[in-house]
């Protein structure tokens, strides 16, 4: 058995199920959950339309092995996406390739970067704390080690790269960085990202950014991307930068695994190489799905403006009693919660029958703390209805906590 098996720790959500184990919810409420990111927005109809339509033309490909590298109309439907959102014009050949939604092209791209032999110490994967589990999990099964970069509440949960020291970063092979952050939402600016290539030319290390919170946004301007940020700073080759993003919160299909990654035309190279033996391929059925998608973006505003309106009022009402402020983007509200995060969450379901993730679960202890604890997440995915009344119910929670 691969050793490092047992380095992986239980996933949020199954220590959350442990936490509530013993919990017997208040009957007197129905159940609401704002614990799992999971859009529950209806899927558009024209990506159903699309999928439909692929297995009944007789043209769905079914019949025969897709390639690895996508059919080329998918790719030319994902470079002609990212020529509109951000003003880029890549090589639909080299420069992108389909992945089965990011989670697992993170975690596979993880596994084509580390060299564990390639250094006289410990291989280091730089990320974020709080972060997506999925870095930590692909950075200890590739022989890395994680190295978690604590986000900071008065820099706008910013990470603190500075706190990082040049011993580390000698090491480092690979950086996870997601913006808009996973949980409190925070988009990079471009000052963030110039420190990051600076730092990436120095030491060589590759950087993975996940964007796939990037189309919902509370803004005017659309979060940076990236990519995006490299070009403005004269960097259109890419270097050492891959992108992945998603269809998943986008388009509301988290069901379909569909996404993509782009940059670096050398890295999504290895990286189809290492997908062309790992059996990645995207079903064609899927793809054609996922063209009608990328091709569509007044879906994708409908959607945005549901969040909008959806945050617009639950926030202050939340705002009354706790420490919680509407994100720059992602369905996530990251709330102080001045105590136990686990023993609010517990209690809340317990009283009121609401679930929230606590956010001592989405981080880890380093450097002496918890970034998350004493937080709760609170992901708005269900209908504005919905999330008023967990909303409210919360309210009432807090104040008679405080009685």
């Amino acid at each position: 058995m691969n050793p490092n098996l047992s380095r992986l720790q239980a996933y949020p959500f199954e220590r959350l199920r442990q936490l509530f184990a013993a919990v017997t919810p208040n009957a007197a409420f129905s159940p609401i959950s704002l614990g799992i990111g999971e859009p529950r927005h209806p899927t558009p109809q024209l990506i159903k339309d699309a999928y439909c339509h692929a297995i009944q033309s007789g043209e769905s490909g079914l019949a025969a092995y897709p390639a690895t590298a996508g059919d080329p109309k998918l790719r030319q439907s994902m470079v002609n996406w990212i020529q509109r959102r951000y003003g880029l014009a890549l090589n639909p050949a080299t420069q992108v390739l389909p992945v089965n939604g990011s989670r697992e092209a993170l975690f596979a791209f993880a596994q084509v970067v580390i060299n564990p032999s390639a250094t006289d110490g410990t291989v280091q994967v730089v990320c974020p704390n709080p972060f997506y589990q999925i870095y930590e999990g692909a950075a200890l099964l590739s022989g890395a080690q994680p190295y978690f970069v604590p986000s900071v509440a008065d820099r706008n949960f910013a990470q603190d790269w500075d706190s990082v020291p040049a011993s580390i970063w000698k090491n480092t092979q690979l950086m996870f960085v997601c913006s808009p952050g996973n949980p409190a939402g925070a988009v990079m600016p471009l000052s963030e990202w110039e420190k990051l290539f600076a730092l990436s030319d120095q030491y060589g290390f590759v950087i993975a950014s996940d964007e796939c919170y990037s189309e919902i946004y509370f803004r005017h301007e659309a979060p940076l991307g990236g990519l995006e940020a490299a070009a403005r700073l004269g960097r259109t080759d890419f270097n050492n930068l891959v992108s992945f993003t998603s269809l998943s919160k986008r388009s509301n299909v988290p069901g379909m695994r569909s996404g993509f990654c782009a940059g670096d035309a050398h890295w999504i190279q290895k990286f189809l190489l290492y997908r062309t033996y790992h059996g990645s391929a995207m079903s064609p059925v899927v793809q054609a799905a996922s063209i009608a998608a990328w091709d569509d973006e007044a879906h994708v505003i409908d959607n945005r403006a549901k969040y909008r309106t959806k945050f617009a009022e639950v926030t202050p009402l939340l705002a009354e009693v706790m420490d919680v402020a509407l994100p720059d983007a992602g369905f996530y509200l990251w709330a102080d919660v001045k105590g136990s995060d686990t023993e609010f969450a517990r209690d809340l379901l317990a009283q009121y029958n609401v679930t929230v993730l606590p956010g001592s679960y989405l981080a880890r202890e380093a450097h002496g703390f918890n970034p998350g604890a004493g937080r709760i997440r609170m992901a708005l995915v269900a209908e504005t209805a919905e999330c008023v009344e967990a909303s409210q119910r919360i309210v009432q929670f807090v104040k008679n906590r405080a009685a």
